[in-house]
C-alpha cells in the first residue's frame, strides 16, 4: 500500500473546484451547488467539462480525467468537490495520473459512485479522501458540522456521535434505526464506500484492502437479495472475518419489493454479520441521507457500540 498523506486543510474563502466525474448534471443542480459552497464560505470554480453530457454520464471518460487532472493541477483549487455521483466513476480508474495527484494533494470529497475514486486514490496514490456529502446534497446542520469539523480543523482525536435527526426517523423508518450486532470497540483504518462500488472492485487492482481495517458500507434503493449478492461476493473475494470491525449505514429504501417473498434487510445483513467475531453495526449517520457524517478514508478510527461513536484518531488534513 502506498504510504498515507494528507491534503492540506481549507480555510474560509479557499477555491473549490467543482466537478461531475459521475453521472450528467443540470444547470439547476450547478446552482445549488454553487449556492451552497459559497454559503459554507467558500469560492467555486466550474470545471471545464461540468456541464457536458455523454449518455447518462457528465461527459466522456476524457472530458471528465481532463476536468479532475485540471484541477489537481491548479494551485489555485484547495479542494474538488463531486457535484453528484451517478455512475461512471469507475471507468475513470485506469486512466487517472495517480503521480499527479500524489504530488499535488488536495481534498476530494464526494459519496455514492465516488467510492470508485476514494479507493483507487487510497490504493494508488496514498491520499486521504473524503467520503461525505456531495456538493448538490442539501446539507443539514449535523452533516456541515462534521463536514468543515474534519477538513478545517486538524486535531488528534474527533468525536462523532449518531444523528439525532436519525434517530426520531427510526420511529417511522426502521431502516434508520442503529443496531448492534456484535458490541465491543474497535480501530483501524476507515476504508469503504457504496456497497456496490466496494463489491465491483474486489478482485481489480483498486480492490479496498479492510485487513485490520474499520470496514463501512451503504447502499440505498436495492432490494435485499441483491444487498446479498454484493456482500457475498465482496465477502468471497477478500472476507469480511479479516477486518477489525463493521459497519453499515442507512440503506434507505432497501427493504423488500412487491409481494413476492423476501428476506429483510436486518434478516440479510446478518446473514453476513452473526458468523463476525468483531464489532458490527448498522443503521449508523452515513450514506445516501441528508444527515451524514464525512469518514476520511485512510485515518484511523475507533468504532465504539456502546457510545455509538465513530471516532477519528489523527488528524485528516495537514
Amino acid at each position: 500500500m502506498t504510504p498515507l498523506i494528507k491534503p492540506p486543510r481549507l480555510r474560509r474563502g479557499d477555491v473549490v473546484g467543482l466537478v461531475a466525474p459521475g453521472g450528467y448534471t443540470s444547470d439547476a443542480s450547478i446552482e445549488k451547488a454553487v449556492q451552497h459552497i459559497e454559503a459554507l464560505g467558500f469560492r467555486v470554480k466550474p470545471g471545464t467539462y461540468l456541464r457536458d453530457v455523454w449518455g447518462n454520464y457528465g461527459g466522456t471518460v476524457a472530458a471528465r480525467i481532463a476536468d479532475l487532472h485540471a484541477m489537481f493541477r491548479d494551485p489555485e483549487v484547495k479542494a474538488i468537490w463531486a457535484i453528484r455521483g451517478g455512475s461512471g466513476c469507475i471507468s475513470l480508474l485506469r486512466h487517472l495520473d495517480y503521480r499527479l495527484i500524489r504530488t499535488h494533494p488536495k481534498v476530494l470529497l464526494g459519496y455514492s459512485d465516488i467510492t470508485a475514486l476514494h479507493l483507487a486514490i487510497h490504493r494508488h496514490a496514498g491520499l486521504v479522501t473524503f467520503h461525505g456529502p456531495v456538493a448538490s446534497s442539501t446539507p443539514s446542520g449535523y452533516s456541515t458540522e462534521h463536514l468543515l469539523a474534519v477538513l478545517m480543523e486538524p486535531r488528534d482525536a474527533y468525536t462523532i456521535p449518531m444523528s439525532a435527526e436519525n434517530d426520531r426517523r427510526a420511529l417511522e423508518e426502521p431502516w434508520y434505526a442503529t443496531r448492534t450486532v456484535h458490541g465491543g470497540v474497535a480501530e483501524g483504518p476507515l476504508i469503504g464506500g457504496n456497497l456496490s462500488l466496494v463489491s465491483a472492485l474486489a478482485g481489480t487492482p483498486y480492490a479496498a484492502d479492510f485487513t485490520g481495517g474499520l470496514l463501512f458500507l451503504e447502499e440505498v434503493n436495492e432490494e435485499p437479495y441483491r444487498i446479498d449478492r454484493w456482500m457475498t461476493q465482496l465477502d468471497l473475494a477478500a472476507g469480511f472475518d479479516k477486518a477489525a470491525g463493521v459497519m453499515i449505514g442507512i440503506c434507505e429504501n432497501c427493504g423488500p419489493q412487491g409481494d413476492g417473498p423476501s428476506l429483510t434487510l436486518d434478516e440479510t445483513l446478518d446473514v453476513h454479520l452473526q458468523p463476525l467475531r468483531v464489532p458490527a453495526v448498522t443503521g449508523y449517520s452515513f450514506g445516501h441521507i441528508r444527515n451524514q457524517f464525512t469518514m476520511p478514508v485512510g485515518i484511523r478510527g475507533r468504532l465504539d457500540t456502546e457510545a455509538r461513536t465513530v471516532t477519528l484518531l489523527e488528524a485528516a488534513v495537514s
